[in-house]
């Protein structure tokens, strides 16, 4: 377990006292950076270490901060969102890529570090929505720094970097260990969420809702695409910016979100859809990311006492990646100060 956690009583003579326990959780881990996909993918270790650094500084030290944990029930949380014929694929893959990596797709990588890199993924979010929904913990919101992303991954199916879908199993812990009725994630990343909204698709009582460049990979996210009348999906167009994506928020996925009334909100956080960055094609700002952040938080303040579980997805700008999740976790912490 990281630093930042327990809150010290008093200060020992000669030293600084711990800065106060803020509520937001920081759950993350060594082992993300071990999930290796070789030269030319975007979507690298080096994504780890930038995030590390910033949320390094002292703008950062009251965040409470552990690692993921390699679960006992995470197979079987695993298998609430996904298949076990899915399970039993990335296990042997894992296998196998002890000696040489496995192609799973043309993005989707299986090296020697992606099993345990996966479980502990899974793991971070279960354990930052056992700490939000916990109402002694002390934690009101939570960011997960993990990878490999998850909101691609299909029922059965690996795909676009995505192995198992974490943001969608966390939502299923929740309502399962923590009896949530009603449990949302929204995703602002570039790419449309298509695994979360296959997992979702047929249950009223899960929510998503997405903004996402269209027709871009992974080719779904149409409004048309309403599933139980429970999907909300928001398409922008190349180039669009500001103004575009802050419509589709507030004309369509915030009040839906609002309507839904959730018991605790997820979000699929990833960070390409700003400007510059090489699988993007939108032109969001720094500025719209830590507004797309608060305006979530005002719903999660309305509905579920500010309950909020982040997790990373996309961003590949190594420099824009840090200052987003830098400004996005900063923008959690401030919500629940």
């Amino acid at each position: 377990m990281a630093g930042g956690l327990a809150l010290a009583a008093t200060a020992t003579p000669g030293t600084a006292a711990e800065p106060p326990a803020g509520r937001t959780l920081l759950v993350t881990h060594p082992a993300f950076a071990k999930h290796e996909t070789g030269l030319g993918n975007p979507e690298r270790p080096a994504r780890m270490r930038v995030i590390d650094e910033a949320l390094a500084g002292p703008d950062f030290a009251a965040l409470r901060r552990e690692e993921a944990s390699l679960r006992n029930d995470v197979e079987a949380a695993i298998l609430r969102a996904h298949t076990p014929v899915h399970l039993d694929r990335i296990r042997a893959a894992a296998a196998n890529s002890v000696t040489y990596p496995v192609r799973l797709d043309a993005d989707t990588i299986v090296s020697a570090g992606t099993w345990e890199a996966a479980l502990r993924a899974v793991g971070a979010g279960m354990r930052a929505v056992d700490a939000v929904m916990d109402r002694g913990s002390g934690v009101a919101n939570a960011f997960c720094q993990v990878r490999p992303p998850g909101h691609h991954a299909e029922r059965e199916r690996a795909m676009g970097f995505c192995v198992f879908n974490a943001v969608a199993i966390a939502a299923l812990h929740a309502k399962a260990r923590h009896g949530a009725e009603r449990v949302a994630v929204v995703d602002f990343d570039v790419h449309h969420g298509n695994g979360t909204q296959a997992i979702f698709w047929s249950d009223h009582n899960l929510f998503y809702g997405s903004s996402h460049r269209m027709p871009w990979f992974p080719g779904t996210g149409a409004m048309a695409e309403t599933g139980a009348g429970n999907i909300w999906n928001a398409p922008l167009e190349e180039g669009d910016g500001s103004g575009p994506f802050r419509t589709a928020w507030t004309g369509r996925i915030l009040p839906a979100l609002d309507a839904f009334r959730p018991d605790l909100i997820l979000v699929s956080a990833g960070f390409d859809a700003h400007e510059g960055d090489p699988l993007g094609g939108l032109r969001l700002t720094d500025h719209d990311f830590a507004w797309v952040t608060s305006r979530i938080a005002e719903v999660a303040h309305r509905h579920c006492e500010g309950r909020i579980v982040s997790m990373l997805e996309g961003g590949y700008v190594l420099d824009a990646l840090a200052r987003l999740t830098a400004a996005h976790v900063r923008t959690l912490a401030a919500s629940v100060a």
